[in-house]
């Protein structure tokens, strides 16, 4: 029997969500059993379809219930039982020119026109007049205390992040917390698992501090967990929430199996990049959320959401690493600029957040709809999209006879295109001809069409025509 309260401020279809979830986890829900049909469970509680639909969906896309095809919704196997995440809180207190593109397809590519130049402005001058004894001084190593207090709850509030700000670091971007965490580990691990294909950087970091890095294959559930058994390595890099590059979800499952893997003395770094940017139901919890007492280390960035010029971005540490922290950086100086800590924290006092957070999924959402509707139409049949609809790329697996990659690389430069190629997700740096890494949110909905139009031309052998 589910409960819904109406005065809980959050919506029917969350809290409908929540309880089937906590009953799966607790193993009230055992596996494979059978959820009421949508107009069933609807009828009960005295909701529409559409609320129990967008309940089920979610807990569908999450990996804790499954379909059969003409028989509904089934329990998923999980595997293991671990109880609610507790809600408590401890409160303890001049470059080279750029090249100029005429089509930027970018994964990282951000609306040019999306900062909230004004607000942020307000705000920072407020900063520079009001705290002017500030600027004489050096911050908090770990970030402005008043930051990291917005940030545990809006890192509750958005991801189900649950920690003291004694844990959170604020940092001047990814770079920056993952050479942290290569420090901090050092001695206490060896070995990386990063995914295969995935984000290069933290391969590059780990190798440069003299970690072993060991290329671990991805499938339909992100990390293979197997070949990860198998790896002898210690530490391992995940994107659980929207794998790069191929925009996969972890299941609920494979969560599960993973947090079991980090309780032997390892360590999950779990890099929630853009988990804010989902076009389809809620943004996918973290897994930190699962197992906050445990050996995860959560990692985000507003370089997606905001500015990457910015360099803000935050890690959460389990608290067994805190006194290490301290003790190994205690003569380190703030990594990030403290007038722009200050500013982005009254950003988010004052709602400024969310609302720039909803208008950009809107924007972005519209991006990624008119990218995929060029691929339609001047890729038909010959351009499939992979992923979850989320984040500010895509990759399309190509069919029939492509080009290969460097060639089009070549062309798309002269076109006036740029194309980041997929082979530099691969570990090994091989040739990715049947893969296309499309970002779309720097360009309008026009320009993405143009674009497009030229890169069929580029993929499939006809020399592009030139303006």
């Amino acid at each position: 029997m589910l409960i819904l309260n109406h005065e809980d401020p959050r919506p029917l279809y969350v809290q409908i969500y929540a309880q089937i979830r906590e009953r799966v986890l607790s193993g009230k829900l055992l596996a494979e059993a059978r959820l009421p049909s949508a107009r069933d469970l609807a009828a009960e509680l005295g909701v529409s379809r559409n609320t129990v639909e967008s309940a089920y969906q979610e807990l569908l896309a999450e990996g804790y219930i499954h379909t059969r095809t003409r028989s509904g919704y089934f329990v998923s196997t999980i595997g293991h039982e671990v109880p609610p995440a507790p809600r408590r809180r401890t409160t303890t207190p001049a470059s080279a020119p750029r090249t100029r593109y005429a089509f930027d397809f970018h994964p990282a590519g951000l609306d040019p026109s999306s900062f909230p130049a004004s607000v942020w402005r307000k705000y920072y001058l407020e900063h520079l007049r009001l705290d002017q004894p500030l600027l004489a001084q050096y911050g908090d190593p770990q970030g402005d205390p008043a930051l990291r207090a917005s940030l545990r709850d809006y890192l509750e509030r958005s991801r189900g992040v649950v920690c003291g700000i004694e844990q959170l670091v604020v940092c001047s971007g990814l770079q920056h917390s993952l050479d942290t965490v290569a420090q901090l580990l050092w001695g206490k691990c060896r070995a990386l698992a990063t995914e295969d294909p995935g984000y290069p950087l933290p391969r590059e970091v780990f190798a440069n501090h003299g970690y072993e890095v060991v290329p671990t294959p991805v499938g339909p559930g992100g990390l293979d967990l197997a070949a990860l058994d198998s790896s002898g390595c210690d530490i391992a890099y995940i994107t659980p929430s929207h794998q790069f590059p191929l925009g996969e979800v972890m299941p609920i499952a494979n969560r599960l199996r993973l947090i079991e893997w980090s309780r032997h003395g390892r360590y999950i770094i779990e890099d929630d990049y853009d988990s804010e940017l989902r076009y389809q139901g809620r943004p996918i919890p973290s897994l930190q959320g699962l197992q906050p007492g445990g050996n995860v280390i959560y990692t985000g960035t507003f370089s997606k959401i905001l500015s990457p010029a910015l360099r803000l971005s935050y890690m959460v540490l389990p608290v067994s690493l805190l006194d290490t922290y301290r003790r190994r950086f205690r003569f380190h100086l703030p990594g990030a600029s403290l007038p722009e800590q200050k500013t982005l924290a009254a950003f988010m006092d004052n709602g400024h957040l969310e609302r720039h957070l909803r208008r950009m999924r809107t924007i972005y959402r519209k991006k990624r709809q008119a990218l995929a509707a060029a691929l339609g139409r001047h890729f038909g049949p010959r351009a499939e999209i992979i992923g979850q609809e989320a984040g500010l790329h895509v990759v399309v697996r190509l069919r029939g006879e492509p080009r290969g990659e460097a060639e089009r690389g070549r062309l798309a430069e002269a076109s006036g295109i740029r194309l980041l190629p997929f082979s530099i997700t691969n570990a090994d740096n091989s040739p990715a001809d049947g893969h296309l890494l499309l970002g779309f949110g720097a360009m309008s909905p026009e320009e993405l069409d143009q674009g497009v139009r030229l890169l069929a031309e580029i993929c499939y052998g006809q020399e592009p025509r030139t303006s």
